[in-house]
């Protein structure tokens, strides 16, 4: 049977592709700490649940394409808080971030098209682009840098006649970056230069650590109509399975074309937007103890790594994600090594290998951990890993930081 060079090309999850060796090992009657997926044990707000309960309706009907207005109200709201200035009409509600993010490449890019994404990136840009026929070029950045921006002349040096967008997550994943004013004023100057978009990411917006103070593209006044931000629940109010993400602009030609793809696959979950706007009622402090609970997790998780023979990470400065370089000749295979052959008191833990962050050929020998685990339950996945890390057969003793 027949199959496209499109969806032949395109990689499978790093971040899930190896849960059948986490699944075997469960079989086998092992326990897996999962450091290797951004899904937090942090409790959703009653708000979600209490929207659920109250709703009443004798049919469950389609939405609007654009999504329904009280969820793009509240959105805008929440906006407005951050001094954002997007109103109902320019936010599209989405199937999570991810639909969000690919409806974003699928609206500004044809086949052979450029986007320029900082490296490390998240895993799935390069299948949203792969979907779309595009290409990704990265932009690199250096651990010890904290995988913030080279300056503007190696990034515009990047920048061709097929450059779409240059396409940031921020705050980082899986690097922890959090980009500075400057560094995003840069990027706003280069779009107007070269009249490119700018996607920005900022579901960890609420992620910073250390007085890290977050700025947004949306910030950027003189670049709105060029700026795609995308959003999602997911990670905020810790809703990861329930789907409801955004796209805005205040750019009118863009927002009808998108509505095409919003149109196209009919609309989003009637219930899951009543839910969410729900959400958006949850109370400030709610974040804030969030923040100070992966702040906990994250000093946990560095700390123990920087103890370990070996191992160069630098210290993430938000979201829930830190990159790892390992001494070991294939991060990869040391993790399914790990699932398979290597276990403590019938324990194990499981990473992403760091590879699947890339598309050069960097990070093989990188892992994304994410530290959305109690602090109990990450130093004994600490452990595990330093444990593994000395007796594992693929075992480098040098390498470069």
């Amino acid at each position: 049977m027949h199959f496209s060079e499109r969806i032949k090309a395109m990689q499978s999850s790093p971040i899930r592709r190896l849960l059948p060796f986490s699944d075997e090992a469960k079989k086998a009657g092992k326990k897996v700490y999962h450091l290797n997926i951004g899904q937090p044990d942090i409790k959703t707000p009653e708000e979600y649940f209490r929207a659920v309960r109250d709703f009443k309706a004798d049919t469950i009907a389609y939405a609007a394409s654009q999504g329904n207005d009280g969820l793009r109200d509240a959105i805008s709201a929440y906006y407005a808080s951050w001094d954002i200035p997007y109103e109902r009409n320019d936010i599209y509600i989405t199937n999570g971030g991810s639909e969000a993010l690919w409806f974003a490449v699928m609206a500004i890019c044809d086949a052979g098209d450029e986007l320029l994404v900082p490296e490390p990136f998240y895993a799935n840009y390069n299948a949203f682009a792969q979907a779309s026929l595009a290409k990704l070029v990265p932009i690199p950045t250096k651990a010890e840098e904290g995988f913030h921006l080279p300056p503007a002349s190696v990034v515009e040096g990047l920048i061709t006649p097929r450059t779409r967008a240059i396409w940031i997550s921020n705050p980082g994943n899986p690097t922890g970056a959090v980009y500075t004013a400057a560094e995003l004023e840069m990027l706003a100057s280069l779009a107007k230069k070269h009249d490119i978009y700018l996607i920005s990411d900022e579901v960890y917006r609420e992620f910073t650590y250390d007085g890290e103070k977050f700025t947004s593209l949306g910030h950027m006044k003189d670049v709105l109509d060029r700026v795609i931000m995308v959003d999602s629940v997911s990670k905020r109010f810790s809703a990861c399975g329930a789907r409801i993400g955004c796209i805005a602009i205040k750019n009118r030609e863009f927002l009808a074309q998108a509505l095409k793809l919003c149109q196209g696959r009919l609309c989003v979950s009637t219930l899951e937007q009543v839910a969410a706007t729900g959400l958006y009622k949850t109370s400030k402090s709610y974040l804030e103890e969030v923040n100070k609970e992966y702040r906990s997790r994250r000093d946990t998780l560095y700390k123990a790594l920087k103890r370990m023979d070996g191992v160069v990470c630098e210290e993430p400065k938000g979201a829930f994600y830190v990159m790892v370089k390992m001494p070991v000749d294939d991060a990869e295979k040391f993790i399914v090594w790990m699932l398979q052959n290597y276990d403590q008191n019938g324990e194990t833990m499981m990473g992403a290998p760091g590879s699947g962050f890339y598309s050069s050929d960097r990070g093989k020998d990188e892992m994304r951990l994410a530290y959305v685990l109690k602090n109990e339950d990450l130093l004994k996945a600490t452990r595990i890993l330093e444990g593994a890390l000395k007796v594992y057969p693929g075992r480098i003793e040098a390498i470069k930081a």
